[in-house]
């Protein structure tokens, strides 16, 4: 045997062992009782003050990690897009309309609505694959959340079609850090913006004004400072994101009295947990690229545009400079079922991209 052939025939067994040894750990990886999150760290906008860190460890099985759907857009299969307030869902919903291979019709400029049929749909018939405010528009209510849409959208989709039709619905949505989603909030009413025309509607009806309070008199919440925003004990800013993603109706709705607050919020936890484990897909904002693969692996459709990470603005980064230390460790206080809700939310992305890539990576196949 030559010294060349010697090295090569090292170079492939040595190239072996690491392939086998690779395969034992993603198996050991997504088939062990408890998967132990790397201990990430999440940083504030504002440099250098108090960190949250990730408290959960969970077990995510490949039924949960895999998200292999077979999403038919000729057929009866229907997207319908959870929207969460400053999460970035403006972007996203943009690019569901404008950028997907398979676009929506948005040539008439007089509508900020895009017409989103099934391809062959004949001119004047509708036949909608896509439920979003820039296809269908708020038809359960502005920024409707998983309790309003569940009991909503099909409703709305059959009036729409002239047609009482048994339809596969997959939801999306995205979600934000909470501190940053907060303080982005806080800002948005500052500048005379609000959700007033929002519903709520949760068990077939409206919640009383006892039940949800404004914070605000007048026509809006102008300029209202930080500690008064936070001081309002109904505001829906508070751990928003958990509330949107949670059945509401194993609280009681919008009834405080239903049960002790410490249940109350344990069980919108688990119910919202449990529902973004069961979404087609969750992007995450801070992860544009990230979030445009793993939507593109699962539904097998592609956008025709790179998402961009967007950096904070002058804005933005002058709000999150404002806060001081005090008010910032307020906003996590008030936001812990959010913060825990991100955790976990980020744990699962992670863990699914890894899968996803491991997956196209080896020609579609589960790599064990």
């Amino acid at each position: 045997m030559t010294a060349g052939t010697s090295i090569s025939d090292k170079f492939y067994i040595f190239a072996g062992v690491l392939f086998i040894t690779a395969l034992f750990l993603i198996y050991d990886l997504y088939t062990s009782e408890m998967y132990q999150c790397p201990r990430v760290r999440y940083s504030s906008p504002i440099a250098g003050r108090t960190r949250y860190k990730p408290k959960i460890n969970k077990l995510f099985g490949l039924k949960v990690l895999d998200r292999d759907i077979d999403f038919d857009i000729n057929g009866s299969d229907v997207i319908v897009f959870l929207h969460i307030q400053k999460t970035g869902g403006t972007t996203f919903g943009k690019h569901l309309v404008k950028h997907l291979e398979h676009r929506c019709d948005c040539s008439n400029k007089k509508s900020k609505r895009c017409d989103c049929n099934r391809p062959g749909t004949r001119v004047g018939d509708n036949n909608i694959w896509l439920f979003s405010r820039y296809s269908t528009g708020w038809s359960c209510g502005l920024h409707a959340d998983w309790t309003e849409l569940k009991n909503c959208v099909p409703k709305v989709l059959d009036d729409k079609e002239n047609n009482s039709k048994k339809r596969r619905y997959f939801y999306v949505t995205v979600l934000r850090d909470p501190v940053q989603r907060y303080i982005s909030e806080w800002r948005h009413m500052q500048r005379g913006a609000t959700w007033k025309k929002a519903r709520h509607m949760c068990d077939g009806r409206l919640p009383s004004k006892e039940e949800l309070p404004s914070c605000f008199t007048g026509e809006n919440w102008l300029h209202v400072p930080l500690d008064e925003f936070m001081n309002c004990k109904y505001n829906l800013a508070n751990n928003r994101q958990t509330r949107m993603l949670a059945d509401l109706s194993l609280v009681g709705c919008y009834n405080l009295s239903k049960m002790p607050d410490e249940e109350r919020k344990q069980v919108m936890l688990r119910s919202a947990k449990r529902n973004l484990r069961r979404l087609a897909f969750f992007g995450l904002t801070e992860y544009q690229l990230e979030s445009q693969f793993l939507f593109e692996e699962t539904f097998k459709l592609n956008f025709q545009i790179p998402f961009e990470q967007m950096n904070n603005t002058k804005a933005e980064l002058a709000s999150a400079t404002a806060v001081t230390p005090l008010q910032y460790e307020r906003i996590k206080q008030l936001n812990s079922l959010d913060i825990d809700l991100y955790t976990f939310a980020r744990t699962l992305f992670i863990q699914r991209k890894a899968l996803m890539e491991a997956k196209k990576n080896n020609n579609g196949m589960l790599p064990f």
